[in-house]
């Protein structure tokens, strides 16, 4: 028997829900607010799964109306947040041995990183989420809806600011 319209929205939130963990965790550090930019994002996809083309990845289209709903959840709420728990998700990132002294450095490094994307403008905080999950900037392009140039250079120009935002740490100190 062919399975229903909701239940094959079940089946493919299910597989992708990393996807909204993500951006939930990247655009709502507050725990009391996660919740609802949870719900808001299902909804969504689910107001859009019949417009899904099959044709094309899923994860992108997911993307695409996941962030989209996340940016105007903030816009509406006129809320932003000094710092999120994104890289505090074990499955991003994982300490073994706490008391090795690489490991402590590379966690302060990665809370730095945060930080820094955590101020970026919305537009290059979604840039930088998707190219932290290793895809391309075609994939980035087509799921903010802009030129994989503009993917390219913005890329470029917030790793240099990050640069920029570590060296002067180190050289001076927090």
């Amino acid at each position: 028997m062919e399975p229903t319209k909701k239940e094959k929205f079940i089946s493919v939130i299910d597989e992708h829900k990393r996807i909204i963990y993500k951006i939930v965790n990247s655009y709502c550090p507050q725990r009391e607010d996660r919740k609802d930019l949870e719900q808001e994002i299902v909804i969504q996809l689910w107001n859009a799964f019949d417009n899904y083309n099959p044709k094309y990845k899923f994860t992108t289209w997911m993307y695409r109306i996941a962030l989209n709903t996340a940016i105007s959840f903030y816009r509406k709420e006129k809320k932003w947040y000094q710092k999120n728990d994104f890289f505090n998700d074990e499955s991003v990132f994982c300490l073994e041995d706490g008391n090795n002294v690489e490991a402590l450095e590379l966690s302060a490094n990665v809370k730095l990183l945060q930080e820094f994307i955590q101020k970026l403008k919305e537009l290059d905080k979604a840039i930088m989420l998707l190219y932290l999950e290793e895809n391309s900037y075609e994939e980035i392009a087509d799921i903010l809806g802009v030129s994989t140039t503009n993917v390219g250079t913005k890329i470029g120009r917030i790793k240099v600011k990050i640069k920029k935002e570590f060296d002067k740490i180190k050289s001076h100190g927090r």
